[in-house]
């Protein structure tokens, strides 16, 4: 089907030999659009990653039961046409959409469903790990039929089973009652891929390595992802370029463009020179002081996303000696918050004070906050019955940009020196973003401290504290029954006050447990040359961003086009 190679270095003049965009027309034209990313995918198998850059390019090829609106968070139909619910909520059916197939011409069916959840319910041990099946444990709880040592079991999970009642008829069983299963079927983590491919280019062939990260030894995530969506895979280079091309067999409207290629930038200004350039078409991730730039340029055209993000400190409490209060008390008031946003966002962030932004029911206005003072840190520490300084491992990624963290060497520069300036003796440790610092934080092995982030799949805060804090975490070392139980909770009530009372009380508990210091969510933006049209920003971010509807538009010859800005 495909095929990846690596490279050391990439080059510019094969991308731009390989792409042109033609103007203007219709499906039928045969044009190509650029796109610079902050960095390769760290696989394309949905099941196994939980990164932007994995996450942007498999919306264009795989394909949910459910999907969300395009520029929303509504849920809308999407591989299955509709569906219903049993009176108890614990038993879903939905009728799958006819003569739908897969890249590798294998028909949608009933069975086909069947076989993806299955295949995530019977994952082995060395696929069980946080890092590396986070979204299966997050949207169902994680269990498994047959669980590894420490692993979430069978009776831990919202999944129940899978029955192919007809030949486009599903019933999913669940344990509980969940008041966002139909926005959690939107994840491209949990779309349907052909199990032909799965199995026959090994999907789940590997082993982990010693900081518990998978390493697959097939070639399904790298060379043969194959789904039914309007592109397909044709090629990776990892460094220089990932191609699709447009499924001509597509169940639904043609995509207006014939190949999209996503070319990895990591450098901000790089990703800018390459827009001006015409190297890229639009690029991802626009660093706030370059919005000006932007908006002034009559050429190009920013488009910008509603601040649903997070970026926050890790704080890892099986860690010692964070797994005093006190010290993480000490940490939180070492961070100067205000001082960050205002110097690195260019007025385009909001200072956190909880781990999910006020636009989502159940945020908490009286939450216990943490104010920036350096000498209350160091007595803290000395409570904690600790010599000062006291010597804390803290990471941070290379290579990559984030919406909430747009220079992530920055951020950590300035927390790192309020630190060592509270009492604390930060030894910096760093690692790119691609291939695993995701999953080496996501398992609880970086550090600490950490710098990360959340952008939300869908708006609902169990897609920012129920995603965290739900159940036990390798990240943030976190045990408290009394947050899992409250926020299990919340996601089973089926009425909307009740639910916000819940998350609201959760929050309070989490702010003052201090699992992490919150301290942005940030509006962010992305820029096209002027005369692109049809991409449709969505508050999720790259998660519900398709490019299927994209095309150039004619400019007008030697007249000034006007730029085009999305606001919030």
């Amino acid at each position: 089907m495909g095929r990846l190679k690596v490279l050391a270095f990439a080059s510019v003049a094969a991308v731009l030999a390989f792409a042109a965009f033609g103007c203007g027309g219709s499906g039928g034209d045969e044009s190509t659009l650029v796109f610079g990313t902050a960095s390769d995918p760290t696989a394309l198998d949905g099941a196994l990653i939980s990164d932007g850059e994995s996450i942007r390019v498999l919306y264009q090829m795989t394909e949910g039961l459910t999907a969300l609106e395009p520029g929303t968070s509504d849920v809308i139909p999407s591989l299955a046409t509709d569906w219903t619910t049993s009176d108890d909520g614990l038993a879903w059916t939905f009728n799958l959409r006819e003569g739908v197939t897969f890249h590798d011409g294998e028909p949608l069916n009933a069975e086909a469903v069947c076989t993806n959840f299955e295949r995530w319910f019977n994952f082995p041990p060395a696929l069980q790990g946080d890092g590396t099946t986070y979204y299966w444990q997050y949207g169902f709880g994680g269990g498994f039929k047959n669980p590894g040592e420490g692993s979430p079991t069978a009776e831990d999970s919202l999944y129940a089973s899978c029955e192919a009642t007809e030949e486009l008829s599903v019933t999913l069983n669940l344990t509980k009652p969940s008041s966002t299963i139909l926005s959690t079927l939107t994840l491209p983590s949990l779309h349907i891929v052909s199990p032909t491919a799965l199995t026959e280019f090994e999907a789940d062939a590997g082993a982990q390595n010693d900081d518990g990260i998978f390493q697959p030894s097939g070639t399904y995530s790298t060379e043969h992802p194959t789904g039914t969506g309007p592109y397909k895979f044709e090629s990776w280079t990892v460094g220089e370029q990932l191609v699709l091309t447009r499924n001509d067999d597509y169940w639904g409207e043609s995509a207006l463009t014939e190949s999209i290629i996503f070319r990895p930038i990591s450098d901000n200004a790089a990703r800018l020179q390459a827009l001006q350039t015409g190297e890229v078409q639009g690029y991802d991730l626009v660093e706030p002081q370059d919005v000006p730039t932007i908006e002034g340029d009559a050429n190009l055209q920013l488009l910008q996303r509603p601040p649903f993000n997070v970026g926050y400190i890790t704080i890892n409490q099986a860690k010692p000696p964070m797994d005093n209060v006190l010290v993480r008390q000490a940490v939180s008031h070492a961070i100067n918050r205000e001082e960050v946003v205002t110097s690195f966002y260019g007025g385009r962030g909001i200072v956190a004070k909880e781990f999910m932004p006020k636009e989502i029911f159940g945020y908490a206005e009286d939450v216990p906050t943490y104010e920036f003072d350096p000498a209350k840190s160091r007595q803290l520490l000395e409570q904690a019955g600790l010599t000062l300084p006291v010597e804390v491992e803290f990471w941070y990624p290379t290579d990559v940009t984030r919406d909430y963290m747009p220079d992530p060497k920055r951020n950590f520069e300035a927390f790192a020196a309020q630190l060592n300036a509270a009492g604390f003796r930060v030894v910096p440790r760093t690692a790119p973003w691609r291939p695993d610092y995701v999953s080496r934080v996501n398992e609880g092995n970086a550090g600490h401290l950490n710098l990360i982030g959340w952008i939300a799949d869908f708006a609902d805060p169990d897609n920012f504290i129920g995603t965290f804090f739900q159940s036990p975490s390798a990240q943030f070392g976190l045990d408290d029954q009394e947050i899992h139980d409250l926020l299990d909770q919340a996601e089973s009530e089926p009425d909307q006050a009740e639910r916000e009372q819940l998350y609201m009380q959760a929050n309070r508990l989490i702010m003052t447990n201090i699992p992490g210091v919150p301290y942005v969510h940030a509006t962010a933006a992305l820029a096209f040359d002027a005369n692109i049209t049809g991409f449709v920003p969505s508050p999720v971010g790259v998660g519900g961003e398709a490019f299927a509807t994209v095309e150039a538009g004619e400019a007008d010859d030697g007249e000034e086009t006007e730029t085009e800005t999305t606001e919030e």
